[in-house]
């Protein structure tokens, strides 16, 4: 089945010539794969592996950089989510009954800011170096002072689901659903584990921007970025797709449910999925998640291995963080 699927996509490769990209965009072929986990390092939610089928698409080839996106900003208006005070009835819905009010002082406009700590912690604990930052956001990646001036060409940060949608549809595109990112970031090689093949992460530092050393305390920075990298700063994968491991998390069209794979695999094969209907994380059952994908320069093999091509995230659809974009996809009319 491998050799199949690789053969049919060389084949469908051979014909993008014909295809007119729009600009900024590769043309992703159609196919079928085995969607879900292929390693040790597969997480639950990853199983089990399933049959898919994807109509052709474009896709961008980076993620959206700051630059596009104060385009959009100076074109629309758009405030994003970070930017906006935090409306306290809408959060207290998503966190355990009884939960108290925070002071107002704290629900002001910001973001989660990565704060590198100075020593082993539990990684259990995500608040040891996930920081609450007031103001926080995309123009002021780090909070006040900071600026993006000379991050043009570095992906967008801080930008919660609704700020991609809304982007998305200002860009006349819209959101990858996870199926469609999963087989564009394989490149068309059969199966592959990483976005780059199956060459382990230990020796794989000039293919994606990650965190090499000892998570959240030891960066050794062998891949020359200890933050957000510049877009195409590493070499495309065999789709021409450019940082579909590490730089930041990317946001996806679907709804994050631990049982979707389950579910699909009771349909048989898949064709093009938009996900699960329902939102279902039994960790955090109020909290309405989307999946993200791709990992970021924060991943590595002793946390979250993001970087591999099946891993499934999910983060809360209202929230911003200093290692989360996103990119998006076109469909192709008939």
């Amino acid at each position: 089945m491998g050799l199949a699927i690789f053969t049919a996509c060389q084949e469908r490769k051979s014909q993008q010539q014909v295809v007119e990209s729009p600009s900024g965009m590769v043309y992703i072929p159609d196919g079928r794969f085995t969607m879900g986990g292929k390693s040790e390092q597969a997480a639950q939610d990853e199983f089990p592996r399933h049959e898919v089928s994807i109509s052709a698409f474009f896709m961008d080839e980076t993620e959206v950089t700051n630059a596009q996106f104060r385009m959009f900003v100076e074109a629309t208006g758009y405030i994003t989510v970070a930017e906006r005070d935090v409306d306290w009835e809408d959060i207290r819905l998503q966190l355990p009954p009884g939960t108290p009010k925070p002071p107002d002082s704290v629900l002001r406009a910001g973001s989660l800011v990565f704060k590198q700590t100075d020593a082993p912690v539990d990684l259990n604990d995500y608040s040891q170096w996930w920081q609450w930052t007031i103001g926080a956001n995309w123009q002021q990646p780090e909070g006040p002072g900071s600026t993006i001036e000379e991050r043009m060409d570095h992906p967008v940060i801080h930008v919660a689901w609704e700020d991609a949608q809304a982007y998305a549809q200002w860009a006349g595109k819209r959101l990858p659903t996870e199926a469609e990112w999963e087989w564009a970031s394989m490149g068309g090689k059969p199966d592959a584990k990483y976005p780059w093949g199956n060459e382990p992460v230990k020796q794989a530092s000039d293919k994606a921007n990650f965190w090499q050393g000892k998570f959240p305390y030891q960066n050794y920075e062998l891949d020359g970025f200890a933050g957000t990298a510049p877009v195409k700063s590493f070499k495309a994968n065999g789709f021409g797709l450019y940082d579909m491991a590490g730089n930041v998390w990317e946001w996806c069209l679907d709804k994050y449910d631990v049982a979707a794979y389950q579910n699909d695999l009771q349909q048989g094969i898949k064709t093009n999925p938009k996900g699960s209907e329902k939102y279902n994380d039994p960790r955090e059952p109020n909290a309405p998640k989307h999946i993200i994908r791709g990992g970021s320069f924060l991943c590595n093999d002793s946390y979250c291995s993001g970087y591999r091509v099946s891993r499934r995230m999910s983060s809360s659809k209202d929230s911003g963080f200093n290692h989360t974009g996103f990119r998006c996809v076109k469909s192709i009319d008939s």
